[in-house]
């Protein structure tokens, strides 16, 4: 990602509000490729700024990864696995993908929708096995609440501590992209470590 790309997405985010904030990260949590990292990190850096509220960001994202995600729980749940292999095509979804998602359950079992939000191209589809396997919704609500506001409160810390440094930013957001997605990983590994010597 180039310096001028970077500097678009911060002059991009600070012409938008609470309402587009929500509709990012309700599309961010559905089906479409909206990576919450482009979304969250420059959200931290206007909070820096004065010009959004800690708060609400992190009431408003939460809300809209929850209703997202939702939307992709009721998909699946209604159109069943046949349907959506074979349609899920027109909205990116492959089979491949779906697949992986689904075996990613199978293993982890329901906190799987907690450990999924921090997982680069699992977070996007983790709801539609659940909505295949017809989880408790009451427990899917749970779990994705919880993991979407760790994981944007990690996102916006990230954009916070950086509003200082616009220059270094803009030269090295890519890297501060790369870290978050790290830090995503380590905490899979720590929880599949867990769950290994619990057996």
């Amino acid at each position: 990602m180039s310096g001028s790309t970077t500097q678009f997405l911060l002059n991009l985010m600070g012409q938008l509000d609470y309402v587009a904030l929500f509709v990012l990260m309700a599309a961010e949590s559905s089906f479409l490729p909206v990576p919450s990292e482009l979304v969250m990190i420059p959200a931290g850096y206007l909070i820096a700024q004065g010009k959004l509220d800690l708060g609400w960001v992190l009431l408003i994202s939460s809300l809209g990864s929850v209703i997202g995600s939702l939307g992709s729980y009721a998909l699946a749940f209604w159109l069943g696995r046949p349907l959506l292999v074979r349609f899920g095509k027109y909205a990116l979804i492959t089979p491949a993908h779906l697949e992986q998602t689904e075996q990613f359950v199978r293993r982890h079992g329901e906190v799987s929708i907690f450990t999924g939000r921090f997982v680069p191209g699992v977070r996007h589809l983790i709801s539609m096995p659940a909505g295949l396997a017809r989880m408790r919704l009451a427990s899917f609500i749970l779990y994705t609440g919880m993991g979407a506001t760790l994981w944007n409160g990690v996102l916006v810390l990230l954009g916070y501590l950086l509003h200082d440094q616009q220059e270094w930013l803009e030269q090295h957001f890519p890297w501060v992209v790369a870290g978050a997605v790290l830090f995503a990983g380590a905490v899979l590994a720590v929880y599949v470590a867990r769950r290994r010597t619990q057996r």
